[in-house]
């Protein structure tokens, strides 16, 4: 027999799974700085100690980036994002769109058969959003956007694990995307296709929407890292769907 007996967790374990939940409800964005070390023990009512303890260790998970003289930032909101994130920055794009239109093709799929009307209120909104943030030419707000989108989409399955999967992955996406921005000089790739496949709940539909988009990007994507294209300018663009990039 190798059961060992039981104790309750350490005071620190206690702190790593509050500062844990404050990241994972989104209280401390991904991005952002979390209090300092006195704020943190006088909130917590525990040592300072303690507290440097409970950072270190999701420092070291991957959650949290200490900097010196600088503060902590949340990196991740979880381990597996946190594993994910450390796997991306070694990745060529093309892999990382490639393992994202297994994702989404599959999530679009699922989402024509099971949306509500909420789902596609929330696709059709976000998709509202992508299309005014390229017409204005707002890169960062484009990227933000096109992401809620796809997430509006992967939500509209109903399946939990890939949603979970899903913004985990995205969560570590999001700084890939910025170098990906070179594709806003390649590409034009419209999404107006895959709503409107998933709202009239035709899967097939939105399976041909969804891959044509994702090879749409991939082209552009293997046509920008053969030309070695520099950054791109802010992006101009029509809107009603069409948008590059993600």
């Amino acid at each position: 027999m190798t059961l060992r007996t039981t104790r309750r967790s350490s005071l620190v374990d206690q702190v790593i799974d509050q500062l844990r939940d404050e990241i994972a409800n989104g209280v401390w964005p991904v991005g952002g700085k979390i209090p300092p070390e006195p704020m943190l023990s006088e909130t917590l009512g525990v040592g300072r100690n303690t507290v440097r303890e409970a950072v270190r260790a999701l420092t070291h998970a991957g959650l949290l980036d200490s900097r010196q003289g600088d503060g902590t930032y949340v990196r991740a909101t979880s381990e597996l994002s946190g594993a994910v994130r450390r796997r991306l920055e070694r990745a060529e794009l093309i892999e990382i769109l490639e393992v994202r239109r297994g994702l989404e093709v599959e999530a679009a799929r699922l989402a024509a058969t099971r949306r509500t009307g909420a789902d596609t209120a929330a696709i059709a909104a976000a998709l509202a959003r992508r299309d005014a943030a390229w017409a204005a030419g707002e890169h960062a707000e484009f990227v933000e956007a096109d992401l809620a989108f796809h997430t509006a989409v992967v939500d509209a399955t109903h399946n939990r694990v890939l949603t979970d999967l899903y913004r985990d992955f995205s969560t570590a996406l999001r700084a890939s995307i910025g170098a990906a921005g070179v594709l806003l000089q390649h590409a034009d790739v419209p999404h107006g296709p895959i709503a409107r496949a998933i709202d009239a709940g035709d899967a097939e539909a939105a399976t041909r929407a969804t891959h044509a988009c994702l090879d749409g990007i991939l082209a552009s994507a293997a046509r920008a890292d053969a030309a070695g294209a520099p950054e791109p300018p802010p992006p101009v663009g029509a809107p009603g769907g069409a948008g590059a990039a993600t």
